[in-house]
């Protein structure tokens, strides 16, 4: 096992590096110029060529890679975990990111434990009963859920369960302006208020959650609940199965043993519906003004802030990276055949 994980790390670095080299250069590609962004566009010469010597943007190409890199004398780059400094606001891009990321981690992580939670047996409950009541309500629930968008969905809870309902709180972030969050330790506001022992902090935190988790889940489970479906039923009419039956084992094993060979598609969903979220929860961020990883790269983009918008996109890509090894560990567990 050591070996096989040590591959995909590996692997996963390799990725990384050329990743790195991608975004760097198809970045300065673009038709943009984000030197008369900081300057303005009825900036003067003197002001444009200081603004471009402040930038860096000066250099040579390959000088602006090096220090990037970190390689050149003198300079931290990301060798040494320094994405640099935002040209909007100055500020160290490390920084803003741990604000910014693990507000996004926390929504849609318990979104997703939630959503498999559900969904799980949904699907199987649905595959050992095709063609029940919960078979054609939950496969009726899947499209309904799946035809329109999320932000939608997030503006429909919203006037129903706050407007209307009045249960859950205004979409104005992740807490009340009168309560306190607690110290800063993972930036998760139920971890930080849980280390804290704060219980006010932690039911305002999971009351605000509530809504965009909720949205979340209701997208999600849709398909997790199909895949489950689709897999437990394919799996019910193999051999081993049909042995098992026969042999006279009690439906509740039978059960557990065709989930554990059906499971391994649905944690590949699971896994590319992870990255493919954390890369577009921008919207979600945005209807319930959550300030999350996704807005802070929309910022970052219009602002053509290269450096913010690198280090982004190198973050998201590590974190569906170590998504997909976690996975990867997870097959070979579940079939050890992988492992060679």
């Amino acid at each position: 096992m050591l070996a096989f994980v040590g591959r995909r790390l590996l692997t996963a670095a390799i990725q990384l590096v050329a990743l790195a080299l991608i975004v760097f250069f198809a970045i300065r590609l673009l038709p943009a110029d984000p030197v008369a962004r900081l300057a303005g566009q009825d900036a003067s010469r003197e002001s444009y060529l200081s603004s471009q010597h402040a930038l860096g943007l000066d250099r040579p190409v390959m000088v602006q890679f090096g220090a990037y890199i970190g390689v050149l004398p003198g300079s931290s780059g990301l060798l040494e975990g320094d994405f640099g400094r935002s040209w909007v606001t100055g500020d160290p891009i490390s920084q803003e990111i741990r604000r910014t990321l693990p507000i996004t981690l926390e929504l849609i992580t318990i979104s997703f434990v939630l959503a498999f939670v559900i969904s799980v047996p949904l699907g199987m409950i649905c595959a050992l009963r095709p063609g029940g009541i919960a078979d054609r309500m939950t496969f009726g629930y899947s499209l309904f859920a799946g035809s329109q968008p999320e932000f939608w969905w997030g503006l429909l809870f919203i006037f129903f369960f706050f407007s209307v309902l009045g249960w859950a709180p205004p979409p104005l972030g992740r807490l009340n302006p009168m309560v306190t969050p607690p110290p800063v330790v993972t930036g998760f506001i139920t971890i930080d208020s849980l280390l804290a022992g704060d219980g006010e902090a932690l039911w305002d935190g999971l009351h605000h959650l509530m809504l965009p988790v909720a949205t979340k889940v209701f997208v999600l489970s849709g398909p997790i609940v199909k895949m489950v479906r689709q897999n437990m039923t394919r799996v019910m009419t193999s051999d081993y199965v049909l042995y098992q039956q026969a042999s006279g084992i009690s439906p509740g094993r039978i059960a557990l043993t065709a989930l554990k060979n059906a499971l391994a598609p649905t944690l590949t969903l699971l896994g590319i519906l992870y990255g493919y979220i954390l890369g577009g929860a921008v919207l979600i961020e945005t209807v319930f003004s959550l300030g999350g990883i996704g807005q802070y790269a929309v910022s970052a983009v219009l602002a053509f802030d290269y450096p913010a918008i690198q280090a982004v996109v190198l973050v998201i890509a590590a974190i569906s990276l170590f998504v997909y090894l976690a996975l990867d560990v997870a097959h070979a567990m579940l079939d050890p055949r992988l492992q060679g």
